[in-house]
């Protein structure tokens, strides 16, 4: 079987998925430890038998929907290349939208808290693109802020340090500058829990109570507390959420307050300033 042969074979092997022939091609890469550039350019390129045998597995594991993140074990995210795993959210595009809004809003010296880090993502974005600034990884999973570290270590930033806990709860009064955070802000009846690659990924990282916005309002509550005056919080959200979540900013007398869409076109991260 060669590689063209190997791509019709997972095209019809994932028929069912929202995208077979970009599932199989990342799976097929994965296996040759090869770029997609060169599926293209060797498509009478030979699979060795057991090429094909562990190709042949990821499909099968694929058709039964488990997220092709997890199966290579990575996901691109930014300008990054992000090791992942069934402790942490597989890092999505539209988050990265929050991580162009924020860049916009640092200045040299500051001190910036990502919250829920998971893999990283948001945290390692930010500091990969300002070598001056500081950025604290927060996140209560063990396993996630394991993933972090080793993700750091892998692209070689060293402007970010890892703290186990819970959102804001030790973080000393007046102390940052910015707080981004992509929290779980699904309720717990969303129909699209069962559906995709969210039914692999940890429900703690996903859902939240009082319609998904729970965590969300402990975060802007916490958050007046730790920021600096004239400090930024941004925080992504559900696409519907935009209005309640620029509520809670109101309520926490916070400024500027607005919402940026992503690339679908979806209200998606909202964001605010403290006064002085």
């Amino acid at each position: 079987m060669n590689i063209v042969e190997a791509i019709e074979k997972g095209r019809a092997y994932l028929s069912e998925s929202e995208s077979p022939e970009r599932d199989s091609q990342y799976l097929l890469c994965h296996v040759l430890a090869c770029s997609s550039t060169y599926l293209h350019t060797w498509p009478d390129k030979s699979l060795s038998e057991q090429q094909q045998a562990d190709y042949t597995i990821l499909l099968a594991q694929r058709a039964e929907g488990r997220p092709v993140a997890h199966l290579t074990g990575q996901r691109g995210f930014w300008s990054l290349d992000l090791n992942v795993n069934a402790d942490t959210l597989i890092p999505r595009p539209d988050t990265e939208t929050l991580v162009a809004a924020a860049l916009e809003k640092i200045q040299p010296d500051m001190t910036i808290a990502d919250l829920g880090t998971g893999s990283g993502a948001i945290a390692l974005a930010l500091a990969s693109e300002r070598s001056d600034i500081q950025v604290l990884a927060m996140d209560k999973s063990r396993g996630a802020l394991k993933m972090a570290q080793r993700n750091a270590k892998q692209c070689q930033i060293n402007n970010v340090s890892f703290w186990q806990g819970n959102w804001l709860f030790a973080i000393t009064d007046h102390s940052l500058d910015m707080i981004v955070s992509n929290p779980p802000y699904i309720a717990h009846t969303d129909p699209h829990l069962h559906q995709g690659d969210v039914r692999f990924e940890p429900l703690t990282a996903l859902v939240s109570g009082q319609e998904g916005l729970a965590d969300i309002r402990q975060i802007i509550e916490q958050a007046t507390r730790c920021l600096k005056s004239k400090a930024w919080l941004f925080i992504e959200h559900g696409y519907a959420q935009a209005g309640a979540v620029a509520q809670l900013f109101g309520q926490a007398r916070f400024e500027q307050v607005s919402c940026v869409k992503d690339f679908g076109g979806n209200d998606r991260v909202t964001m605010g300033q403290l006064p002085l």
